[in-house]
């Protein structure tokens, strides 16, 4: 018998006999085609080996114990994506189980403890999770993008000694939290507050209050805290909370209301746990708006006080460092954020006006500056010439100036030294901002970004998944994802990110009817699925509501490229390229949407003009 030391994955479907009771044919049909579209796929792209399919069951085995947790990981990430606008009743959700073990090799097919252990992990790992073993989180440390929290030792049925059992986070964990691995963690969801104020416009209140309360308690080592992306999909549904917390994976629920009425807040919370139903804390707070952040630095001690949690030195001091002292400025601050998501330039100026009001306010908030670098530097999509890009420098340079420590100033900075060419500079501060938040949004995105643009699409689907996945609301990184997974010639992800972001897209697009952005890039979606006539619907759609908007041309000529209607194509580029940035035409030599032009002259001729005008303009400054 040949014997050899392994990484084995073993996976199943979560509730699969269930699924069958309801939908037995539908079932086997979704099931086929996430293993014909996804996992098989990732499997051979990591060099794994699949052993044998027993039902809703797959063993597979890697020589790399980094591969099997790298591809398990891309597997559940897209697994998400695929199923964001399934009910959840009708979901196809895996297990995985890994362990690194020595094996027995008979007739192709692997036996042993090895194995067996593999299929214990998967039963105790969470839906959409991965578990493993002691060993694989020893080999894989801190080499690939992704974090891992202990569980506990548990002892699994036919396995002789207790495991020591870890759960794969898809961020990478900070010293704070290696240092909760030893320690015991309680496991705890902040629901989204809701909004009582009777006022739809009044969300962003609420949204700002919820995040930064997950994000005071995610600085408290021996807690864990269900990151925003997975908590805000529970924003608006009717929940009960003992099941949630099953589904979550914890025994701790925070949920709240805020309601404002004038220059009064009135805020309610209460903590329950779940596991017997008792109510550990509950609070009413009905203040001047003044106390926000008093408010919330309580609710976050009491929490901390009720579950006996011992903070360390510099988790104190975290908590207490408040943004700023003035509360006006904090919700122009929380209304030029969620302005600032929409990446359009109307809403980004708009995004922009808010912040530099916050700046007026308060003159020594960090945040605020680091969303006004964010907002010009994204405004240069569109008016390069208009937003110098010493201002973005200085305006990222202040947020830094202001706290060494904001990662929203990193990821500023990274963005602006991107945009003026010190590439090595750029790739340290995205680095730094990632190390110190690895879920901030505007982190992962321009870093995306900053790869697209260098041709490197692979790290550019790395840092846009994570995107996409952080904000279940952004359209923009499917889109990018679509184009870059062509650009890797993998047309089965091409498509799904395609549909994926159309339908965030059409989301997008019926909460703001009169914003362009969800209807050019839902056009560049549809024209990647072959829908030519809808593309070019929605493309008429986007022109007729801005018909002046360089962005919309410039996905517009994609969408003509990538459905053979060069000449149109053309045409839009002559109209546009002349007013690009050097930064901006870079892009374009990269974006694979383009290639049913690229070769055409007139698009070289034209591409080389507005490089060499673009050049002499930014070196000149005429």
């Amino acid at each position: 018998m040949e014997r050899r030391l392994s990484a084995i994955l073993a996976a199943d479907v979560v509730g699969y006999s269930r699924l069958m009771g309801i939908d037995e044919s539908g079932t086997l049909q979704a099931l086929n085609r996430h293993r014909c579209e996804l996992v098989d796929i990732r499997i051979s792209d990591y060099k794994g080996r699949i052993v044998k399919l027993t039902g809703d069951g797959i063993l597979a085995e890697f020589q790399s114990v980094v591969n099997a947790v790298a591809c398990a990981a891309e597997i559940q990430r897209s697994m998400s994506a695929r199923n964001e606008n399934v009910p959840k009743d009708e979901r196809v959700e895996f297990r995985i189980g890994i362990n690194l073990g020595d094996v027995v090799v008979e007739n192709g097919d692997i036996f042993g403890d090895g194995v067996n252990l593999a299929a214990r992990l998967e039963r105790i790992a969470p839906p959409g999770g991965i578990a493993v073993s002691a060993s694989v989180r020893d080999q894989v440390g801190s080499r690939l993008n992704l974090g891992f929290e202990f569980i506990g030792e548990h002892s699994l049925k036919n396995i002789r000694q207790p495991v020591q059992v870890y759960t794969v986070t898809f961020v990478p964990p900070t010293s704070a939290r290696l240092v909760a691995q030893n320690r015991n963690t309680c496991f705890i969801a902040v629901l989204p507050f809701t909004n009582m104020s009777g006022d739809a416009d009044q969300d962003y209140f609420s949204d700002g209050i919820t995040e930064d309360i997950i994000t005071d308690l995610s600085k408290i080592s021996s807690l864990h805290v269900v990151p925003r992306n997975t908590i805000f999909t529970y924003k608006g549904t009717s929940v009960k909370v003992k099941p949630l917390a099953q589904e979550l994976g914890v025994r701790y629920v925070l949920e709240g209301s805020v309601r404002i009425v004038g220059k009064r807040v009135r805020i309610s919370g209460q903590l329950i746990d779940t596991a017997n139903g008792d109510h550990l804390w509950a609070e009413r707070y009905d203040r001047d708006m003044t106390d926000i952040f008093a408010i919330q630095d309580e609710i976050t001690h009491a929490i901390v006080g009720q579950l006996k949690v011992r903070l360390l030195p510099e988790e104190k001091k975290a908590i207490a460092n408040e943004p700023t002292a003035n509360v006006e400025a904090y919700t122009y601050y929380l209304r030029g954020r969620q302005l600032s998501h929409t990446w359009t330039k109307s809403y980004l100026q708009l995004a922009r006006r808010m912040f530099y009001k916050a700046v007026e306010l308060d003159p020594d908030y960090a945040r605020a500056y680091a969303g006004i670098a964010d907002c010009d530097a994204a405004i240069r999509d569109w008016s390069p010439d208009d937003v110098p890009l010493r201002r973005i420098l200085d305006m990222s340079a202040r947020a830094l100036e202001l706290d060494p420590d904001l990662p929203e100033a990193h990821a500023s900075r990274g963005l602006a030294l991107h945009q003026s060419g010190q590439d090595d500079k750029a790739i340290a501060a995205f680095e730094r901002a990632l190390a110190l938040d690895p879920n901030l949004y505007e982190a992962n995105f321009h870093y995306a970004r900053f790869f697209f643009m260098r041709g490197n699409f692979a790290d550019a689907v790395q840092y846009f998944t994570r995107a996409a996945d952080i904000r279940p609301d952004d359209y923009v990184s499917p889109i990018h994802l679509m184009t870059a997974y062509r650009s890797l010639g993998r047309m089965v992800d091409t498509e799904n990110w395609a549909r994926l972001g159309l339908q965030r897209a059409e989301r997008a697009l019926n909460l703001n009817p009169e914003n362009s952005g969800p209807a050019h890039r839902g056009a560049l979606a549809l024209a990647h699925l072959g829908d030519a006539a809808r593309a070019r619907d929605w493309a008429a759609r986007a022109l007729a509501i801005d018909p002046d908007d360089i962005v919309a041309q410039y996905n517009l000529a994609c969408v003509h490229s990538v459905l053979g209607d060069v000449d149109k194509a053309i045409d839009l580029l002559e109209r546009l390229l002349p007013n690009s940035s050097v930064y901006h035409i870079k892009w374009f030599n990269n974006d694979s949407d383009l290639d049913n032009i690229r070769h055409d002259p007139r698009f070289q001729k034209l591409l080389a003009a507005a490089m060499t005008q673009r050049e002499r303009i930014e070196k000149t400054g005429s």
